[in-house]
This record gives C-alpha cells, sequence and structure tokens, in this order.
C-alpha cells in the first residue's frame, strides 16, 4: 500500500514500533487479539488496528501539499478535512479557511471566492451541486481534491446499481457530510432514500409493503429521499450502500432485513428483479477497526479509552463497541484527562460533555483498553499514554516496555 507523506508531528515512535512488531508477528492481519504494552503499574490493551487509514493520510498529503504550492494565495477547505480537532486546527494554524462547518452551515460564502482561490475537497467528498458551483467560478477542484478512494467506490456502486433501475438505499446520517456527498450521487443515477438505522428500515419496509400512505411517508422521512420518489413505483426495486465508517454488522443487518421484505413481497423466484445483492462497501480500516475492536471484548480490563473527534462517526463506533463490556471514555486527546481522579469525556448518542470522578481504580495493576479512530494521529494516543503514567510511581521505561510487547 502506498505510503505518505505525513508529516512527523503526527506520528509516535511507540505506536510505529507496536505496529511494526504487529505486521511482523500477524503479516495476514489473521489475529485481532490487543498487543500488551506493559508499564508495570499500568497495562495497556492496544487494538490490533487504529489511527489514520489510508483516505486520512491521503488527505493531509493533498492539504499540506496544497499548502506547499500555494504560497501567498486563499486556501480554503470546503468543510472539516477530517474529523479531527487537532489536525483541522492545523490547518487552521497555517493559514487555511473553512467554507463551512461539519453540518454544512455557511461560515464564509461562496460569493467571495475567485479563480485565484484554491479549494480544498475533504475526504468525505462534496455534494455535485457544490462541486459544479466552485467549477463555475473557474475553481479546478480536481487539484486538490482528497476524497477517500473507499467513498469512490461507493460512489460507483450506487452509480451501478442506480442506472440497472434499483431505488439506492443508504445506510448513514443523513447529516453527514459524506452521506450528503452520497445521496447527491445516488439521485443523479436514480432515486434514493437514507435510512440512519434498523429502525428506519422497519419503518421504511411499512412503506415498500404498503402498509402507509404517501403523506406519511413525506412525514417520516423528511429531507432524506429523492425530491420526486413515488413510494409506490419507486420502491419495487431496491438495492443497498452505506456510509463508509458505520457499523459493518449494522449495514448486513439491514441488507438483509430489505431482502427479505422483498421476498415476502415478491417471492423467491424473482428475488433478484427487485433486490440488488451488493457487496459490504464498508472501507477497509473501518472494517479493520471494528474487527480489533471486537478482539478487545475477548480481554479482561478495567475500562476503555477510545480516542478521537467528538463528531467522528467511526469513532463513536468503536465507543459503542467497547461499552458493551467496559466503562468507556471517549475522549479527543490527553488533555482531557485531567489528573488521575477526573476525566472529561463525550456522551455520544446525547452529544453532551461529561465529567467523571474516580475513572480510574485504586489497583495495580490497572488494565486499560486503548483504541482510536481512524481520523486521530498516533502522537495523540501516545499522549494518552504518557498522561497516565505519569500518575504513577515505579512505571517501567518506553524503552523495557517495547521490548516485552505481546499479545
Amino acid at each position: 500500500m502506498k505510503a505518505f507523506n505525513v508529516p512527523e508531528f503526527y506520528r509516535s515512535p511507540i505506536i510505529s514500533k507496536i505496529k511494526q512488531y504487529r505486521k511482523i508477528q500477524d503479516p495476514r492481519k489473521r489475529d485481532n487479539s490487543p498487543t500488551l504494552l506493559d508499564f508495570g503499574a499500568v497495562q495497556f490493551l492496544i487494538a490490533r488496528h487504529f489511527g489514520f487509514c489510508y483516505g486520512v493520510e491521503n488527505a493531509i498529503e493533498i492539504s499540506f501539499k496544497a499548502l506547499d504550492e500555494n504560497p501567498g494565495k486563499r486556501i480554503f477547505l470546503l468543510s472539516q478535512m477530517i474529523h479531527n480537532p487537532d489536525v483541522n486546527n492545523d490547518l487552521i494554524d497555517r493559514g487555511v479557511q473553512f467554507l463551512q462547518d461539519t453540518n454544512g452551515n455557511q461560515l464564509i460564502p461562496f460569493d467571495i471566492l475567485t479563480s485565484e482561490d484554491v479549494v480544498i475537497i475533504p475526504a468525505f467528498g462534496a455534494p455535485l451541486d457544490i462541486i459544479a458551483l466552485l467549477e463555475s467560478k473557474n475553481i479546478k477542484t480536481e487539484a486538490y481534491n482528497t476524497t477517500c478512494p473507499f467513498v469512490e467506490r461507493v460512489w460507483k456502486k450506487s452509480e451501478s446499481i442506480g442506472k440497472d433501475n434499483y431505488t439506492i438505499i443508504i445506510h448513514g446520517k443523513h447529516n453527514h457530510e459524506e452521506t450528503k456527498a452520497t445521496f447527491s450521487r445516488s439521485d443523479k443515477h436514480n432515486k434514493a432514500i437514507i435510512v440512519r438505522d434498523i429502525t428506519e428500515s422497519k419503518l421504511l419496509a411499512d412503506y415498500i409493503l404498503g402498509n402507509k400512505s404517501k403523506e406519511q411517508f413525506a412525514i417520516d422521512f423528511k429531507g432524506r429521499y429523492s425530491e420526486n420518489l413515488d413510494i409506490e413505483k419507486d420502491l419495487q426495486r431496491v438495492g443497498v450502500i452505506n456510509q463508509t465508517t458505520m457499523l459493518a454488522s449494522e449495514t448486513q443487518e439491514i441488507a438483509d432485513y430489505f431482502k427479505t421484505v422483498m421476498l415476502e413481497k415478491h417471492g423467491a423466484i424473482n428475488i433478484a428483479n427487485h433486490f440488488a445483492d451488493t457487496r459490504d462497501t464498508l472501507c477497509y480500516a473501518t472494517n479493520e477497526n471494528q474487527d480489533a475492536t471486537y478482539g478487545l471484548l475477548e480481554t479482561e480490563a478495567d475500562l476503555a479509552i477510545v480516542v478521537g473527534g467528538y463528531n467522528s462517526s467511526n469513532t463513536s463506533h468503536l465507543v459503542e463497541l467497547c461499552e458493551r463490556k467496559f466503562h468507556t471514555y471517549f475522549i479527543s486527546s490527553e488533555k482531557e484527562i485531567i489528573d488521575n481522579n477526573t476525566i472529561n469525556h463525550f456522551d455520544y448518542p446525547h452529544k453532551k460533555h461529561l465529567t467523571s470522578s474516580n475513572f480510574l481504580p485504586n489497583k495495580t495493576p490497572v488494565r486499560i483498553i486503548l483504541t482510536s479512530g481512524a481520523s486521530c494521529p498516533d502522537s495523540v494516543i501516545e499522549g494518552v499514554i504518557h498522561k497516565i503514567n505519569s500518575f504513577y510511581t515505579n512505571i517501567k521505561s518506553v524503552e523495557e516496555a517495547i521490548t516485552h510487547l505481546s499479545n
């Protein structure tokens, strides 16, 4: 796989050695057990896969290249390049300006843009109408387009099934930048509709089976379907794709469910004419990180810490998985760890910040699950390790802990 030119300050000597150790021990990536990093008083159980993925490293390389190649020019990002505050703040500190926030709200009007400006397309991609608007101003959007190749793969799948006259069901978060970009392309090729989870999928099934009215459909799925979608005509043939960072198991459940619905309505002999069997369109990093988190659930620990941006979809799913077994803290960096008693963390489902006391048990060794999302720099994980180690005496050196790595 291609090696990217990512700034050294995002790297970590500790994490690099852990990843290299696992690469040698498990070159075929068949072992999802965590790596034990033993400092004596603290034992970190580090996920088999975590941190920067191909798409994120690609986006970072292109963004810093844009800065290097355009001294003196105004450089804009359409929205957050990735969902990580450290990386986005680094770009802001270097003079990059954001045109929109992560929810699509305008921060800087498009009217001020000229053909002399540089606009970076984020890793999530961008809706076609915005691409067209930028190009109407003679801004070369392809010059610094950081769209993840795995997102583009989903777009190709939506084009394929759309052209075969299937309505496209997108499993995703309707207000997420990636889902907006995917919807705009799906809508170009055929009708499309977004479902958030299995509950909304079951709601949509009621319309497929003719159990609810089109008037109620307009209310239940407001803002999440193609303008001219006809529930009587356009829900006869469907196929499922997804936002790349959703839970793989949930996407599979939703696809299987809609196949069952179409079997009920049209029968087994006609199923191929009514349901497009699509291969999973999650990215490799999402799959690997989620599989590695299932590996974490097979071990024992006192708590789990998941590090990443609070608006990061893929990170939120790692939190969701860890919470099935461990008391889990979702933090953006080591700065959220106040002292050996207090930690600030994020409640993703309710979108609120919390402060908890006594988060570290009064025992040694304390065993801590540690992982991060695909947009989190390794240097941030290292910062968490050093911060927690600072609360204990008789901590082994990094060199000694690395020397005795095990899994």
